[in-house]
C-alpha cells in the first residue's frame, strides 16, 4: 500500500552540479542534503524543502524532461514567480487547470518544473 511520495528524480548532464546547486538552493530556496557515499560517487545532487525532495542524477546521454515534470505546490505563488525571475529563470503562466494558479519554469539543464497553488474560494 502506498503511503507517501518519497522523492522525484530528474536527470542532469555530467558536470552540472554547481549550476543545479545555484538554482535549487538559491532560486528555489531548497537545502542540499547529503547523498549516501556510495551514491555520491555517481555525481548529482539531492535537495529538500520541508517534506519535498528532488534528486538530480547524472545521466551520460542526458536529455531534459520537457513534458514529464514534478508538480510543486507553493504558497504566495506570485512572490515565488518573482523570486524565480529575479534569479534569471523564465516563468510561463498557465491558467488551464481549474481551481489553481500555476506556472512552469525550467532548471538550468532544461528540466520542466510546474509550480501551483490552489485558488482561494
Amino acid at each position: 500500500m502506498l503511503s507517501a511520495l518519497d522523492h522525484v528524480q530528474l536527470a542532469a548532464p555530467p558536470g552540472s552540479e554547481d549550476d543545479l546547486r545555484a538554482y535549487y538552493v538559491d532560486a528555489l530556496d531548497m537545502e542540499e542534503i547529503p547523498k549516501p557515499p556510495v551514491l555520491a560517487a555517481r555525481g548529482g545532487c539531492w535537495f529538500q524543502a520541508g517534506t519535498v525532495q528532488l534528486h538530480l542524477g547524472i545521466e551520460q546521454d542526458f536529455r531534459p524532461a520537457k513534458k514529464a515534470h514534478p508538480g510543486l505546490r507553493v504558497t504566495a505563488i506570485e512572490a515565488y514567480a518573482a523570486r524565480l525571475r529575479a534569479h534569471g529563470a523564465k516563468v510561463t503562466r498557465d491558467d488551464d487547470l481549474p481551481g489553481h494558479k500555476r506556472f512552469c519554469s525550467e532548471d538550468p539543464v532544461g528540466n520542466r518544473l510546474e509550480f501551483l497553488q490552489p485558488s482561494a474560494g
